[in-house]
Parts: C-alpha cells; structure tokens; sequence
C-alpha cells in the first residue's frame, strides 16, 4: 500500500506566457525592445513551466516509509535526482537514505511543459521543490497531529517520523485510512543554514544502478512480445523521397511488416538484425544535391551573408575607426553521446505506452497523440535514465515511427538508431563564423569594440521554439549565448548576430553559442591587452562594471587569478591562458597551464572559477565543472564534421576525432564561490572559456594566434 500526495496551490512560473507578451511588445517596438529582450533571454534561468492548476503527483510514500521523488526533470549523467533528493529531504523531514528520485511519466501529471536542458534542473526547481515538499510536511502533519490528539505545531519532523517529544507517528502510519487531504498555505521554509543535505557532497543515489549495470536506460527498455523496428533513412543531406521497392526485404527471415508512410518506410522484424537485414534490402530512390561540401557550408557562414540584429547597443558604432580586425571559426559538431537515440512503444487501441531517452517528455507525447489522433491523456511516456544527452534529445520524433509500428503490427517495438544514422541525423552544433574589431584609447583602455558573427539555427526552429519566433526576435536565442560583450565599461560596443538557414539541420548543442562566441571574444580581448602593453588579466579587471553581475564576474577572474598563480610569460616550455565568460547568470574564469609536445598541444592544468549561488552538492557542480572542460576541450581541439559530396561524414567514432583519456588534464583545480543566495547555472557554463584559454596559451608559448577550432598548429 502506498499513499500519493498531491497539492493544487502550487507556485505557477509561467515562461511561455512571459515570451508571448514580450513577443508582441517586440514585433511592435522593433529594435530597441528586441534588444532588451534577448539580452534577458540571455542571461536569465529558464523558470520551472509546469502546469500549477492541475494536480500533480510528486511525493510517494512507501510500506517502508520511505519517500519516492517522481521528477519532471530527466537525469542524464549530470546528478539531478541527487541534488532534487537533497533538496527535498532537507525540507519534508527525511534522511538523504529515505529518498529516492524516479522520472515522472506523464501518466502522473508530474509535467514539465518546457524540457530538461538550459542547466536549469536543479535552479528552477530550488523554489517550487522547497515549497512543495514544506506543504507536503505540514499537510501529514496536520494529520499526524489529528491522529495523536496534540497541536500540529508541537511536532517535528526528523528521518519521516514526527514527534513532540513523547508521542511520535511515522509518515507511513500519518497517511493510513486519510482520503480527504487539508492542503495548507505554503509555510515558511526552513533556514538554509539548518538544513542537514543541501550544501553537502552527498554520494550519488543513482552510483548503484550505475557501477552494476542495472537496466535503467532507453536501450535497456524492454515489454512482453515484444519486436523489432528499423526505419530507411537518407544517407545525403536533403535528400528527397521518391520511391521504395520492398519486394526482397519482405521475403527475408523474421520479417514481421513493412509500413509505408508518407514520410517514412519502417521495418518491423522479430529481432533487432533481422530489422536491419531487411531495411538494408529495401532499394530506395532519392533525390539529392552531390555537390555540397565543407568548402560551400563556410562560404554561406561568412558575415554578411545572413540576416543581421543587433543584440547589443552601447555608445557609438566607430567600426570604421577600428585599429585591429580578427577572424574566428568553429566547425559542425556532433554530440556524438554514448547511447543512440531509440525507443520502446506499444499502442493498444486508443492508448499508447512509450518508454524512451528524451528531454521533451512533454513534446514527444503531443507528437505522438497527434499522429495516432488519440487524447494527449492516453500517451503515457515513460522517461528512462539518459546515455548522454548535450541537447540530442531535445527532439525525439522517433517516437511517433516507433508507435506508427507498433499500431500496424499490434505489438511492442523497440526502434533503435545504428551509430551511422545517429551521426548523419544529429542535429548538429552549426558551424560559425565571427569578425571582432576593436580599438584602443591613448591610455590603454578599450575605446569600442564590435563583434559580428555568424550562426546556423541553435534554438529556433526547433521542438521547443518555431521558426517564427526568429521573425519576431531578430536572432536565435541559443546562437547568441555568449555573443554579448561582459566588460561593461567600454563606452562603445556593438554585438550584431547573422543568422544563416543551412541546408542540414542544425539545433541545441551543449553550450549552444557560448563555446564559439566566448572564443572569439576573449581571443580577442588578449589581443588588445597586448597592443595596451598590460597583462591581460587585470586588463579584463578594468572593463568590468561594479554591480552584481560585474563584481561576481570579478571575484571569479581574481580567484582563479590567484589559484593558478597565473604568470603572463612563459615558463620551461609551458605556457598559461586565461579566459572568462558568464553564461545564464553564471560567471566563470579559467586558466589552462599548456605545453607544445611534438607539435601538439598538450594542456596540462585547468584551474577553474565559478559562482554557481549555492552549490547543492558541490562535488556535483565540481564534477560537472571536469566533464564541462574536458568536453569542451574535444570540441574546441579535437572535433569536426566535414560535408563531402552532400553527405555527413565521419559517421562513427574514430574517424570522428574525439579527446581521450590521454588528452584530458592531469589536474583540473575547481574553485566554487557563492555570490547570489540561490542555485544557479552549472552544467553549461564551464564551456565557454576553455576554448579561449587554450589558445592563448599557445599564442604565448609560439606567436602564433590560431583563430579557427578545431585548434591546430599546421
């Protein structure tokens, strides 16, 4: 037996709505308003966007009076439900032990229309969990009290039993026999500094599933009866459908059905290689441009050659007067995540059941609800653990193929991507081009600077945002993270996006924008602290404003500063580059200590600075601080994808040059501070340095400015 507690007064954070009434002031103030707008959109946290007038089941008590946690944020690798689980626990009166975290099907009501992505798990639901689980406390308190004949406020609550000193009740004994609940006012949260979990390096609840293997993710999913899919795909870029000859795939072993859709042609088989066997078999024709290549992709990426908005507007345009103009690229990349995109769905009449790695839970069951013509309250998507996700599975319409099958054949399928098509159907980090152009004062200090750069679509034009959005915004809200100027007090600035529609698809990518702009930015800033003769750290110090946001972004620049005992010369064969960026309201500085080892680069030490507000459990921010680095080392000198005769290639690991183990710094030194009273920004942020760093480092150990990633010396 288990009682489920849900609450109807719940704190409603409403980001859509926000969007759609700045979207209007927008198209009808144009410019200035746009402005201001996407520099809020910048910086600011993806609020929590669940439905708040529905109910919505978050806590579970168990027989063993235990606490279950259903989240609406998905867990892929980063520690969410470790941090959710000390949040809650802290506020409702358990042990961390009596805790654990499940992903929430839809079928729960536990939604979150917006997704899992942002580096906003855990800072979006510091508020609302905190008031949910202090609700959820009073409400069996209440009942507690009623049961033990004794004032509510007497008791307390510790390791899921009140107690007022003589009489005690457990959480399970509170619930028995309760069917009408008293939902009272949110209470006072307890102080931060009386919680027992928050704030501490707790261990993993989910290391155990993990070290032994336990079937926790999408390719572990598995229903009695269950079959086989495959789906054709192209192998060009564009390439359009004409037509499919099935007569030999048909007469293949196991298989089960061919399903001909108007924009797909799917095999359903009785095992996974009997699937592939008979989709290889299908003979396609497609029609298709040969000619692309990675040569044609960089000409339409140069400035210029999009739409531009200005994003950023202070003092003069004085482009014409610039003394120094510099040239930055970045490459395609892929995300290249460990676990293919695939899915399990069953539909059995006008229900469906789909259990799958995403982080749009709620898309992917309207898309599937849609084309099966079924209510949205019929699709019950059950979310899984996630191999890797970076932004991957931002969009999993995989999902509406899998259910098309398993409506034709009556049974389960399991469809999952080949390697291959996972490479040649990501939807890929674009590729970018910048020119920044910058000038000095007779006393060294910056007199403006511009920064125009070049992006595919990132956000726009994805599951999560239409095209649409684009006209009324100007510029991709993912394309420009990072491509604001911090250093507030250079008197003229100009940040100009360009937006450019590739003809393969293009999306979230961890970071989005803020790899490639922090880049160019902070290459650029060296540069200048050079031609002013000053050291390039305390040359960054003194363009930086003294509110909120400078002074944070300031005490992260002196502490790495000061960690790394950064020396502006280079030293027996070693170099040190710094770098600064601050992502959705995060500041970080990095410092990387580098080597040139048979003309290679060779990093040996990264010390990094972050101001994430309260760190939940630090190990967690400081393990995600390592992986954000070490990622963002393999896309900035490592990773790229190249367009050949109007195809994505490479399409497997190797060929696609990824950093390993070998690559990675012996030491990464990871200093947190707190400058806001609330969590903010992790996963993302520790990005956008690296790539800057890196590479001014090797300026000072060679002379030599490389301005395109990957880096490379010849």
């Amino acid at each position: 037996m288990s009682a489920k507690l849900s609450r109807r007064k719940f704190l409603v954070r409403g980001a859509l709505g926000t969007i759609g009434v700045v979207a209007v002031g927008t198209y009808l103030f144009r410019n200035p308003i746009r402005r201001e707008v996407l520099g809020y959109l910048n910086s600011a946290e993806s609020p929590y966007s669940g439905s708040g007038m529905e109910p919505m089941i978050w806590f579970e008590i168990t027989k063993n009076n235990t606490i279950i946690l259903h989240s609406p944020k998905v867990e892929m690798g980063q520690g969410t439900f470790t941090g959710l689980a000390q949040i809650a626990a802290d506020e409702i009166g358990v042990s961390i032990k009596q805790i654990d975290v499940v992903h929430a099907a839809t079928a729960t009501g536990n939604l979150d229309s917006f997704a899992t992505g942002g580096s906003t798990s855990i800072a979006s639901l510091w508020q609302p969990l905190r008031e949910l689980a202090a609700t959820t406390r009073e409400m069996l308190k209440i009942e507690a009290a009623k049961k033990l004949g004794i004032e509510a406020s007497t008791l307390k609550a510790n390791k899921g039993v009140f107690s007022d000193g003589n009489k005690t009740m457990s959480f399970l004994e509170t619930t028995k026999d309760v069917t009408d609940w008293k939902i009272p006012d949110t209470p006072k949260l307890k102080d931060i500094s009386d919680y027992k979990f928050v704030g501490k390096p707790i261990p993993r609840i989910d290391l155990n599933a993990k070290v032994f293997g336990n079937p926790i993710f999408g390719m572990d999913a598995e229903m009695p009866n269950m079959v086989h899919g495959a789906v054709v795909r192209a192998t060009h870029i564009g390439a359009k459908f004409i037509s499919a000859d099935t007569t030999d795939a048909e007469k293949l072993p196991g298989v089960i059905k061919i399903i001909k859709e108007d924009d797909f042609v799917g095999v359903v088989a009785n095992s996974y290689i009997e699937a592939l066997n008979a989709k290889n078999a299908i003979k396609v024709k497609w029609e298709y441009n040969n000619t692309l290549n990675t040569e044609n992709i960089e000409e339409m990426m140069k400035v210029g050659k999009g739409n531009p908005t200005i994003i950023q507007k202070i003092g003069d345009d004085i482009e014409d007067e610039a003394s120094i103009s510099m040239e930055f690229k970045s490459p395609i990349g892929a995300h290249a995540q460990m676990e293919p995109n695939g899915v399990l769905a069953f539909v059995e009449g006008d229900k469906a059941t789909i259990k799958i790695s995403t982080q749009v839970v709620a898309i992917t069951r309207k898309e599937v609800a849609a084309r099966l013509n079924i209510n949205e309250e019929n699709v019950n998507v059950i979310p899984t653990y996630l191999g890797g996700g970076f932004g991957r599975r931002l969009h999993t319409p995989h999902a509406v193929q899998a259910a098309v099958m398993s409506k034709a054949v009556g049974k389960p399928v399991k469809y999952f991507f080949t390697r291959k098509e996972e490479f040649q159907h990501d939807m890929f980090r674009p590729p970018t081009h910048h020119v920044v152009k910058g000038t000095l004062n007779s006393d060294g200090m910056i007199k403006a600077i511009r920064h125009d750069f070049s992006s595919g679509d990132v956000a726009i034009d994805s599951a999560i945002l239409p095209g649409f959005i684009n006209t009324i915004l100007g510029a991709d809200i993912g394309a420009i993270r990072g491509g604001f100027c911090q250093y507030g007090l250079i008197p003229n600035i100009r940040a100009v996006s360009w937006h450019v529609k590739l003809p393969f698809a293009t999306s979230w990518w961890r970071s989005l924008g803020l790899l490639a702009n922090t880049f160019a930015w902070e290459s650029m800033m060296d540069i200048l602290a050079e031609k002013a003769g000053k050291n390039p750290i305390d040359f960054r110090l003194a363009h930086i404003q003294d509110d909120e946001n400078g002074k944070r972004l300031k005490a992260v620049i002196k502490a790495v500063k000061k960690s790394a005992n950064y020396k502006n010369e280079a030293e027996n064969g070693r170099a040190m580059g710094f770098a600064a960026s601050t992502d959705a309201g995060t500041p970080c500085a990095q410092i990387a200590e580098v080597s040139i080892e048979n003309n290679q680069i060779k990093v040996h030490k990264v010390t990094c600075a972050m101001d994430p507000g309260i760190a939940v459990n630090p190990d967690q921010v400081r393990a995600q601080c390592e992986g954000a680095i070490i990622m963002g080392m393999s896309a900035s000198m490592h990773e790229q994808m190249f367009v050949e005769e109007g195809q994505l290639r490479p399409t497997i690991y190797g060929p696609y040059d990824m950093a390993l183990m070998k690559h990675a710094p012996k030491e990464i030194n990871v200093i947190l501070l707190q400058g806001i009273d609330k969590p903010s920004a992790v996963g993302e942020p520790p990005l956008g340095p690296i790539a800057a760093a890196v590479a001014n480092a090797v300026y000072r150990l060679t002379g030599k400015r490389l301005t395109s990633l990957p880096l490379k010396l010849s």
